[in-house]
């Protein structure tokens, strides 16, 4: 169903497009949280997102559709916070609340809100692959597509990104 949406979407049809964007809205919010995104922007940069997936669907011609979905993201995500840069340190205070009092409330437990601060904690190469992985069903071969990296970069990362975690957990008294 997805590739008849998609191929009449890049016909023109405006209307496979708009369900095109409601299957993959939740995703997109989601990874742009998990990749760092404060809740503030997440709207824009979800915006952003599929204001490109519309100007560029006729580029996607081959691989899954999320798996180029995560690219575009992260793209957009990097461009919006090259862009930021000149701001941020006006806006730190009122981000740091905004992040503590809205959009993790609405989809992490205790234990997951936990976790969540170890991960986002983890250098940029080691975070997104466990994100995507673990919260996003994506294989090591699609991530390293997302990344532009080899499989075998992946693998290094997730294994080095693992440790991280685990020595993290056994700081704060956690036996994995």
């Amino acid at each position: 169903m997805e590739e008849q949406l998609l191929l009449r979407a890049k016909q023109g049809d405006d209307d496979a497009f708009s369900q095109i964007v409601e299957m993959h809205i939740k995703t997109v919010e989601k990874f742009a949280f998990q990749i760092g995104v404060s809740p503030t922007h997440i709207d824009d940069v979800t915006q952003e997102v599929f204001l490109k997936v519309y100007r560029f669907l006729h580029k996607h011609n081959r691989g899954k559709f999320t798996t180029w979905l995560y690219t575009v993201t992260m793209n957009v995500v990097r461009d919006f916070y090259r862009k930021e840069q000149q701001m941020k340190r006006k806006t730190i205070e009122f981000q740091r609340f905004a992040k503590e009092q809205t959009f993790i409330e609405d989809y992490f437990d205790e234990e997951s809100k936990e976790l969540h601060g170890m991960i986002q904690q983890l250098d940029e190469k080691y975070r997104v692959p466990i994100i995507l992985h673990y919260f996003h069903g994506q294989n090591y071969q699609e991530i390293a597509s997302v990344l532009e990296v080899t499989e075998g970069a992946i693998k290094t990362r997730m294994l080095r990104a693992k440790q991280k975690l685990k020595a993290e957990y056994e700081k704060v008294g956690v036996q994995l």
